[in-house]
């Protein structure tokens, strides 16, 4: 459902990142903001233009998923190793490095859709679908081709997932220790 909203922003965002400079500089530049963009998108291409993308995107669910089954495990497989309880508190650095490690693991597994859905949406490039991007990023770039920009993305969104997870853990942690005390 939450796709069904965003996409249209995607597609924006994606557009205006890849005006090139030439462009942007000229008195005719293609958009001129965010609603100039949806504007003119929905108008030259219709619904479908706004929605290029979208199947892809449908594997982005999956992310936190598979984000939250590799925290648990990396979590119980920890405890296990150090012959702690599996529901044993862990230290705020190991809670970071499993809040990383997961994150990292999450983002290794999807991240080929953020490709295909950034090159589909592209009005640069001109691909007929999922399958003939997946095509022509296999033939011309092999797997990397698949895996451009990870780096730059981990930086970015390890950091906030860190935290989150600290910030996660300590609450219920405090809560679960207050629910006790109460007893």
């Amino acid at each position: 459902m939450t796709l069904c909203i965003t996409n249209p922003l995607w597609v924006t965002k994606t557009r205006l990142m890849l005006q090139y400079d030439a462009v942007i500089n000229s008195p005719h530049r293609q958009y001129k903001g965010m609603f100039d963009t949806l504007v003119k998108i929905y108008k030259y291409e219709g619904v479908r233009g706004l929605y290029k993308g979208f199947v892809p995107g449908l594997f982005g669910t999956s992310h936190g998923a598979l984000q939250f089954m590799a925290y648990e495990l990396l979590k119980l497989k920890y405890n296990q190793h150090i012959n702690r309880l599996p529901e044993a508190q862990l230290s705020t650095v190991e809670y970071i490095s499993v809040a990383a490690l997961s994150k990292i693991f999450a983002v290794a597994a999807t991240y080929p859709y953020q490709v295909v859905r950034a090159r589909l949406q592209d009005q640069h490039m001109f691909y007929s679908g999922v399958i003939d991007v997946i095509t022509k990023t296999w033939r011309k770039e092999g797997i990397g081709g698949f895996y451009k920009g990870i780096a730059p993305n981990l930086i970015r969104v390890t950091p906030a997932c860190c935290i989150t997870f600290v910030v996660y853990e300590n609450v219920s942690h405090f809560l679960l220790d207050l629910r006790e005390k109460r007893k």
